[in-house]
């Protein structure tokens, strides 16, 4: 392997030391029309192997840009493809590190099929070994298709570009006006990419997710650390992080460690993952508002369930579900979007997001920490829909919507006085806590400081759940 080209250079940073050993140095591509010289370039454009992060075994691919401009062709998606063929058989993940001009023109059909032979590897690992992919340079066209078909997509934040048509071949566009095909663009709006900053953060952060990953969705043991935070550590502080529930996951992981995924895009869900006593957990949790590093709120989200969000939720509960991750949902929600944007799409996401937590068999566990009001609370892994285990604090409220609301629509037209007596009969009746818990909807009615202590307990007691479901191949929702 080249020691001096920027693809084998960010193979050698993402790997453990010394831990590289290329696959098919000497592969060449076979077409020789319109000038191609395959003596010239004997990688064909791409360097793989395999290698060590943190001593765990990973499968990687870097395209390099600097031959043929990290076109892809025949050979080229090749041994792509046959990193994942050895991926799949001994249960590792694969890391491609994306710099592309595109398909090789010169290769025509040849690329072509290339690319879908590379489509269809791509669709038999999802949900048997992790995939990631970091945009590096240039990703376009098809290339964008295998980026996004990944679990988690990484981007380098100035100069790389992912696109499945250019800025500027957009009706109405162009790169001054909105750079589709940006880092911000693709995080913020496309939600596409989990991860973005320079370079070398980026690899960073790709070795550490690595990290918190199973091998594959029958590993059970290579993930897992030892614990050395305290398991029944208390932090009544965690009260006040009702708003930003990002805050709150990193108060009860261990060793304050919270990996967030997709932080840019609609961040009125959260989503990442944690550890629980040495393992790890999927995080998934309502967002009111976003405060700075000061703890002051920097921006209100309210507390509804968005389209996007609902989206953003479902693939990630797909995704903890494949991999065998425990669930742990941050409850605060007291409806949905209301606006004519949203509405387009709000029941189908709604329902892809309610059939995911539904038709995992995860170990789930529910956290009410503030409202939980309607079919929104009934979305977000309620009891009803297959939690295991409903924790709630005692300031919660759980109930049809707000109770001043539901004292109007039942008795319209009786007066403030009534209103207001009648709202607070609904609230000690059926909004309260209490109430719920009497009724088998909450199992443990827990002090704020305590969540950690008795979610660690409700996933180690879950550790060994098995649950059967009705044969089928897959859900239509």
């Amino acid at each position: 392997m080249s020691n001096t080209s920027k693809a084998s250079q960010r193979i050698n940073a993402l790997l453990d030391d010394n831990s590289f050993v290329e696959i098919g140095a000497l592969v060449t591509a076979r077409a020789t029309d319109f000038n191609l010289k395959p003596t010239d370039a004997p990688s064909d454009g791409c360097i793989t192997g395999y290698g060590v992060i943190g001593g765990n075994p990973v499968y990687v691919y870097s395209q390099d840009v600097s031959v043929m401009n990290g076109t892809l062709g025949e050979m080229h998606a090749k041994k792509i493809a046959n990193l994942y063929d050895l991926a799949m058989k001994t249960g590792a993940p694969v890391i491609g590190l994306l710099d592309s001009a595109g398909l090789r023109l010169q290769e025509a059909t040849d690329a072509l099929n290339a690319f879908g032979e590379l489509y269809l590897k791509q669709t038999l690992a999802s949900g048997v070994i992790p995939q990631i992919t970091a945009v590096m340079g240039n990703c376009g066209g098809g290339l964008a298709v295998l980026s996004a078909m990944a679990d988690f997509t990484f981007m380098e934040e100035k100069s790389a570009k992912l696109f499945v048509n250019a800025p500027n071949c957009l009706d109405g566009n162009n790169t001054a006006k909105c750079d589709t095909a940006s880092a911000t663009f693709q995080a913020k709006e496309a939600g596409i990419v989990d991860f973005a900053s320079d370079e070398a953060t980026v690899i960073e952060k790709i070795r550490e997710l690595v990290s918190l990953l199973p091998a594959n969705n029958e590993d059970d043991a290579s993930y897992l650390v030892e614990c050395t935070d305290d398991l029944n550590r208390v932090n009544p502080e965690i009260a006040g992080c009702v708003g930003d529930t990002s805050v709150a996951a990193s108060i009860l992981a261990d060793d304050n460690a919270f990996f967030e995924v997709k932080a840019e895009y609609e961040k009125s869900m959260v989503t990442g993952f944690m550890r629980l006593n040495g393992a790890t957990v999927g995080v998934v949790a309502n967002r009111s508002e976003v405060c700075d590093e000061d703890g002051k709120v920097a921006e209100k989200l309210g507390t509804v369930l968005t389209k996007k969000g609902c989206q953003k939720a479902a693939d990630f509960v797909n995704f903890c579900d494949a991999f065998e991750i425990p669930i742990v949902t941050l409850t605060n929600v007291t409806g949905f979007e209301a606006t004519t944007c949203s509405e387009k799409g709000m029941a189908k996401a709604a329902a892809k997001l309610t059939a995911a937590f539904a038709d995992a068999t995860v170990p789930k566990v529910n956290v009410i920490i503030g409202k939980a009001f309607g079919t929104a609370y009934t979305v977000m892994n309620s009891k009803a829909t297959g939690a295991d285990i409903t924790i709630a604090w005692p300031t919660a409220e759980i109930g049809t919507m707000d109770s001043k609301l539901a004292a109007k629509i039942m008795y319209d037209g009786q007066g403030a006085e009534v209103i207001d007596e009648k709202a607070a009969e609904y609230q000690k009746l059926q909004s309260n806590v209490l109430s719920a818990a009497r009724r088998g909807y909450v199992d443990q009615v827990v002090e704020p400081g305590l969540t950690r202590k008795y979610v660690i307990g409700a996933i180690e007691m879950l550790y060994t759940k098995t649950e059967d479901r009705p044969a089928k191949k897959h859900l239509t929702v």
